[in-house]
């Protein structure tokens, strides 16, 4: 069966898509120290939450596959775990868009590991503005954020405020 033909096989890959959007915003020209960037003692620095996005995407994969593997990978640089991120995406996007069979419920990998990882993000872009490097609000209801879309290369703001 193809992903097209599967709505809910769609809409998780609409999910990776408003991922891949939210995620490559708020990781977009971070200032050269944010990945250590920390509020307080106990928190996690924006690298390690990164770091754990990849890893989150690694297991949403194996989980979809039917072979569960948690992976704690830890942080390499900055730049290397954005590329990871992306890669991460696109490794499950191309899964969910094939025939082959997914060996979990949607609504799991949705309330899981994509559902985490987009709360991850959101917390990468607070992390941004109390480091004084804020991202620019915007709609995304009205952002151009497209199924299979996954990669760094994401749709200018429809629509961002102050």
């Amino acid at each position: 069966m193809r992903s097209d033909s599967d709505p809910k096989r769609e809409l998780l890959r609409h999910a990776l898509a408003t991922l891949a959007y939210r995620g490559g915003k708020a990781m977009h020209n971070a200032p050269a120290n944010f990945a250590d960037y920390r509020c307080s003692e106990t928190s996690r620095t924006p690298g390690q939450i990164l770091a754990h996005i990849g890893d989150l995407l690694d297991w949403g994969l194996s989980i979809a596959r039917g072979k569960q593997t948690w992976r704690d990978s830890g942080v390499q640089n900055w730049n290397q775990d954005v590329e990871r991120f992306f890669s991460g995406l696109k490794a499950f996007d191309d899964f969910l868009a094939s025939d082959h069979p997914l060996d979990a419920a949607p609504e799991k990998l949705l309330q899981g590991p994509i559902a985490d990882a987009l709360t991850h993000v959101g917390q990468i872009a607070m992390l941004r503005r109390m480091a004084g490097a804020p991202l620019k609000g915007e709609s995304y209801f009205a952002a151009e954020i497209i199924v299979g879309r996954v990669g760094r290369e994401q749709a200018v703001a429809m629509k961002e405020f102050d």
